[in-house]
């Protein structure tokens, strides 16, 4: 029984993780918002350090990178320090995250944890978050 629980918890501390990073990497946009509040810059403090008019960030980062000049979004993967491959391969890892959590998800449906399992669960997804920022 015990063996059971913990492997149904750890399937779903392996979703939540996936699920989180799914919600970071969204979309290049978000992943850009992710990355620069990582600096620890404000979204104004950034575009000058980027040269960016300040109006032109907040667009990219609110409607997305779609409309927005090769230039400016070379300049705002420069800053930050990162490649633009580099943004789409997060992107791309962004995808496989969501077909993995599906698959994932599938096989727990129905799986109820108590109240105490989750939390555990989610106590360890903040260590694990926590290492990463290091």
């Amino acid at each position: 029984m015990f063996t059971k629980n913990l492997e149904y918890s750890m399937m779903l501390l392996r979703i939540r993780f996936i699920v989180y990073l799914g919600g970071i990497l969204v979309e290049r946009a978000k992943i850009l918002r992710s990355l620069i509040e990582e600096t620890g810059l404000s979204i104004k403090a950034f575009s000058a350090k980027a040269d960016i008019p300040y109006t032109t960030l907040r667009s990219i980062l609110d409607r997305g990178i779609g409309n927005a000049s090769v230039d400016n979004v070379m300049k705002i993967c420069k800053t930050i320090g990162i490649t633009v491959e580099e943004l789409d391969s997060m992107v791309s890892g962004e995808a496989r995250s969501q077909r993995e959590a599906s698959t994932i998800a599938a096989h727990l449906d129905g799986v109820d944890l108590t109240a105490d399992e989750e939390e555990d669960l989610n106590k360890y997804i903040d260590f694990l978050l926590s290492r990463r920022k290091k």
